[in-house]
């Protein structure tokens, strides 16, 4: 069965962007990339995997999902950013039909766990905050990219709504000299 993962950048104080959406402040420079293009190169953009050489082949994702506000943030220079993977796209707004993207209105709940029933490589949670608030039953893992910034505000690591807790526990971190820090979870039990 395929996991989801919610794989993340996020700021030392939770936030997956800051408030005007600033995701750009994030580093992209630094001897975590190095971790990150060996452990994930299907996470990174199709165009920009190409030019940098990144061979994708050999990732562990084959589909990634997203909300309609991650979506929109490579438009409209990428209106289909992971065309190496399947890409599904959940929003009530319309969107033009892209090369492998998906676009649906269906619950996220019930569309991911048919995903989890077909063959093939795990399944990418992308963001956004209402997204993985919606999905966090279903995470199977957890993958932090701490980044050493603060945003004061912005957007969560998951959007706020009355659920009980989950618990999770690491499974293992690496630190690296650039301050970021990635950290994978699974949940308890």
């Amino acid at each position: 069965m395929r996991d989801l993962v919610y794989y993340v950048a996020v700021s030392l104080d939770g936030y997956i962007s800051g408030p005007q959406d600033q995701f750009e402040t994030f580093l992209v420079d630094g001897d975590h990339m190095a971790g990150i293009t060996e452990d994930f190169p299907d996470a990174i953009p199709t165009d920009i995997a190409a030019r940098l050489g990144i061979d994708q082949s050999g990732g562990r994702f084959s589909s990634v999902v997203m909300g309609a506000r991650t979506h929109s943030m490579g438009l409209p220079d990428m209106p289909s950013p992971y065309r190496h993977l399947e890409q599904v796209v959940f929003t009530h707004r319309d969107l033009e039909p892209e090369e492998n993207l998906t676009v649906t209105d269906a619950d996220p709940v019930e569309v991911v766990r048919e995903m989890k029933r077909h063959d093939g490589g795990d399944i990418w949670l992308c963001g956004g905050a209402n997204l993985a608030a919606q999905l966090r039953g279903e995470i199977d893992r957890l993958v932090l990219k701490r980044q050493p910034l603060l945003f004061g505000s912005g957007i969560p690591l998951f959007a706020p709504s009355d659920y009980d807790p989950v618990r999770f526990d690491r499974v293992s971190a690496q630190d690296y000299d650039s301050g970021v820090s990635i950290t994978h979870y699974v949940p308890r039990g």
